[in-house]
């Protein structure tokens, strides 16, 4: 149990400092790639979406209850749903970045 809590705890911690440097990029970004920021935080809101579930089994491991596993239960359904949705995003966005980089290379 021990291990695996220090891997749960890993993980978020890898998850916060993706989602910190996606969002850091997304606000450095200059305004005219408005698309290179949507996908910016698509990418951040993926790894906020992978931190909740990291959390979330995290608390399964180090607690026991009913009220634990409704409440961990939570935590890891919206961040699965918070990981597709955004990771359908970034997909989306990806592909206009090249072009929306040649339209404003002039």
């Amino acid at each position: 149990m021990d291990k695996l809590n220090l891997i749960f705890v890993f993980l978020i911690i890898v998850a916060a400092v993706f989602y910190f440097y996606f969002k850091t990029r997304q606000f450095r970004t200059r305004h005219m790639f408005p698309i290179r920021k949507k996908m910016y935080a698509s990418m951040s809101g993926a790894s906020l979406g992978g931190l909740l579930i990291s959390f979330g089994f995290n608390q399964l491991v180090l607690f026991n209850g009913v009220t634990t596993y409704i409440i961990a239960a939570i935590f890891i359904l919206l961040g699965a749903y918070v990981l597709v949705f955004n990771f359908r995003a970034y997909k989306h966005y990806k592909h206009f970045v090249d072009e929306e980089t040649d339209l404003n290379a002039n």
